[in-house]
């Protein structure tokens, strides 16, 4: 990270996600204490379009496409802002086919913002645009290699195409990272330290480990993890934090190793192409939406879904609702009249055919952080907050 990344940008990641990412942390554990919870971490989806075709993909790609009005876009980052949160996760479908967003992201460069892209548009101008601005680090979704890659993608050859869009931001000097949604078909691959140093010697400063489940209109269940499986993960990423020079994120253990949810304990809300509100991507559900004459933040303080979903998901596991207890969680949205919010309109039925599945909460096989920094930063900055009792 120190000799790779353009200084500029480096600087600008100390800032505006380290230095103001910990007072944003900070601030909503103060609010936390007072009952008035508004995230830190604000992901956001900004359209629905994508080249791809992914197993267990939750946006809806087929039909029109949404895109997020750039007003409502510009809106939320500044209102969210306002608060004192500066990070924002932007997702798709390809959030790099909205016409819009390195304009809307041009506006803020006192934020930083994490860019969820499949890599295969990562062109020289996309690249050029993104050193520019200086406050982005796109997150390079890799699913596999070669093989394994087009089969979970739904394309062809995307694993080349992701390498050569990784091997510009390299290039341009762009803090850079790797996500991967482990899942049976690429656990050998992806899971290992031989991976891991590939990804080192391709100039990746991190890397995301989080769990595939099985939703949207190709859910693919037969890929869902077991119990020991993820066992492994949360073991492997342990370990390997100790051995390679590179940092390995996980949003779902504390630095107990035990399991957490970052929508039940409320450090990060998602919004839509359509400017809902919902608890988490895959959770596609609201009942608040963006607009109107509300402010964001309140609308968010004052979300009574949001609040019984937290309710619900921390009484429940401490693991992921979704996975373990979807008839649960379908019985409580149709309780409390929660919207379908997919672009489907065929929320409740999906939730209907999901069978429950194993999480990553597996009391009595915790596994804590050996590493003295990841100790530190999840105890301070990412743990339950009094979430579960």
């Amino acid at each position: 990270m120190l000799t790779e990344t353009d200084p500029r940008l480096l600087l600008r990641f100390a800032w505006n996600f380290g230095v103001r990412g910990v007072r944003a942390s900070r601030r909503f554990q103060a609010g936390v204490r007072r009952g008035q919870i508004f995230p830190p971490f604000i992901f956001i989806s900004v359209t629905s379009a994508c080249n791809l075709r992914c197993q267990g993909c939750w946006v809806t790609v087929n039909g029109k496409a949404k895109a997020l009005e750039a007003e409502t876009l510009d809106r939320i980052i500044r209102e969210s802002k306002a608060h004192g949160s500066t990070f924002f996760g932007i997702l798709g479908g390809e959030p790099l086919l909205h016409p819009d967003l390195f304009r809307v992201l041009g506006r803020h460069r006192d934020a930083y913002f994490q860019v969820f892209t499949n890599g295969t548009l990562l062109t020289e101008e996309a690249v050029r645009a993104f050193r520019r601005l200086g406050n982005v680090t796109p997150l390079i979704s890799i699913e596999g290699l070669e093989a394994v890659s087009d089969v979970r993608r739904g394309g062809r050859e995307v694993f080349r195409r992701a390498i050569e869009g990784l091997d510009r931001c390299r290039r341009h000097g762009l803090l850079t990272g790797i996500a991967t949604s482990v899942c049976r078909s690429n656990i050998a691959e992806l899971v290992t330290e031989s991976f891991v140093r590939l990804a080192i010697r391709r100039g990746v400063q991190y890397l995301w480990y989080y769990i595939y489940r099985p939703v949207g209109p190709n859910p693919a269940p037969d890929l869902a993890l077991s119990e020991d499986e993820i066992l492994s993960v949360r073991r492997f990423i342990v370990e390997m934090r100790r051995r390679a020079p590179i940092l390995l994120v996980d949003a779902y253990w504390d630095a107990m190793g035990r399991a957490l949810c970052p929508a039940a304990v409320g450090i990060s809300a998602h919004i839509n192409p359509w400017g809902d509100i919902e608890p988490c991507p895959p959770v596609q559900f609201a009942m608040d939406a963006v607009g109107g004459n509300g402010d964001l933040v309140d609308t968010i303080r004052g979300s009574t879904f949001l609040r019984a979903f937290r309710t619900l998901a921390s009484e429940t596991t401490r693991g992921c609702v979704l996975l373990e207890r979807p008839d649960l969680l379908r019985a409580f949205l149709a309780r409390i009249g929660a919207r379908d919010t997919s672009g489907r309109g065929t929320g409740f039925k999906e939730l209907a055919a999901m069978a429950p599945r194993a999480g990553h909460h597996i009391p009595g096989r915790e596994i804590p952080e050996s590493h003295w920094l990841y100790r530190f930063a999840k105890k301070h900055w990412f743990s339950g907050f009094g979430a579960y009792g």
